[in-house]
């Protein structure tokens, strides 16, 4: 463990990357990918790097830099920090009431989550350590896999993902059950007997689910990936399950450790994807992943932002063990593919991490000035 520090500064940084192909899902696209980071400096200058979750609604971004250079940041300044454990507990209790109040858990919940890892990452970096040790991991080699596949050029992007050394894909579904077919049909004559998961977004009700989702068998999928709302009744879940081949996946749209262990305990869920930018943070989602395991089931983190969220992702990932795969956004990004070191460097179908302390990564915030929103 490292000596105590104090907090001298927060701040956040808000970016916009404006896309020529947006980002489709079942429930909306996504016009331009903007990124939230946090930095955290204690009283000796070092830094330490998180991100927050801010893909939906469009206008969100803006609102959780705010919330994080307005009201957590103030809460912070000048406090001392033994573990960041206790940070990450006293926001979520200080924020209770007016997160309650003003309709807005989740972006509380995110952007507490950027500023937990922003203090693991500081917290590494004191101790010297690469973060994936210092939360337990033995190795920093992963298998990863190429997400976002958009149902119009998936074979495009996904030839393109291949040439960038990736051999697992996962393609977004729910729009049209015939064209999903079609698109899974000429991916899999693509990559052959490769890793292919298919992602609905909460897409189909049960009735929708329980009528497309058996002809998807014949595609030999790894998982099926949110095919009800997040919110719908275990019970529903539970009835697709036992009329399903396929493996199901969720998390990235649970909050809370009573709600994680309520998915562990129900079963219908073989893949655990806790998002460590949309809650829990490191310290959080630490804690999902030790229990998914002890649970005997995957986790394989969810993640679609900027790189230093997806770099957080890939030290939870190895620092938890397990051999899950870690999400790879395929889509055209410099917020992520600036800042997410070795992660960038697929080699056939697998990342090493570095042994450099922290994240591994001090970001270059000038290189990206022209993106910036606030």
């Amino acid at each position: 463990m490292t000596s105590p520090f104090t907090i001298r500064s927060i701040q956040a940084f808000c970016y916009r990357y404006p896309l020529s192909t947006p980002v489709v899902t079942s429930f909306g696209s996504m016009r331009d990918r903007p990124t939230l980071f946090v930095r955290v400096e204690d009283d000796d200058g070092q830094s330490g790097w998180g991100e927050v979750w801010c893909n939906f609604p469009s206008v969100g971004a803006e609102h959780r830099t705010r919330l994080i250079n307005e009201m957590l940041a103030p809460m912070l300044i000048g406090r001392a920090v033994t573990h960041p454990p206790e940070l990450f507990e006293h926001l979520s209790a200080a924020t209770s009431v007016l997160a309650l109040q003003s309709g807005e858990p989740g972006p509380f919940a995110q952007t507490i989550a950027g500023v937990d890892i922003a203090l693991w990452d500081l917290f590494a970096k004191r101790a010297k350590t690469p973060l994936w040790r210092l939360l337990g991991g033995t190795t920093g080699l992963m298998r990863v896999y190429a997400s976002g596949l958009n149902p119009a050029g998936c074979v495009e992007q996904a030839e393109a993902a291949t040439r960038r050394g990736h051999r697992a894909f996962k393609v977004k579904i729910g729009f049209d059950a015939d064209k999903d077919r079609g698109n899974l049909r000429d991916l899999r004559k693509l990559v052959g007997d490769s890793f292919l998961a298919a992602d609905v977004n909460q897409g189909w009700g049960i009735e929708q689910a329980l009528q497309f989702a058996p002809p998807l068998e014949q595609f030999n999928l790894a998982w099926l990936e949110e095919p009800l709302r997040a919110d719908r009744p275990w019970s529903e879940w539970r009835s697709l399950q036992k009329r399903l081949a396929i493996p199901l996946a969720g998390g990235e749209n649970i909050t809370g450790h009573e709600n994680f262990a309520t998915a562990l305990s129900e079963g219908a869920l073989t893949i655990l994807q806790p998002d460590v930018a949309k809650w829990g943070g490191i310290t959080g989602c630490l804690a999902v992943a030790r229990n998914v395991l002890a649970s005997k089931r995957h986790y394989c983190p969810h993640f679609l932002g900027g790189g230093i969220g997806l770099l957080a992702s890939a030290h939870l990932l190895a620092g938890s063990g397990g051999g899950g795969l870690l999400e790879v956004d395929s889509n055209d990004n410099p917020l992520r593919e600036k800042f997410c070191g070795a992660v960038a460097e697929v080699r056939d179908g697998e990342i090493l991490l570095s042994e450099v302390p922290g994240l591994g990564v001090e970001p270059d915030l000038k290189a990206i000035e022209k993106y910036r929103t606030l």
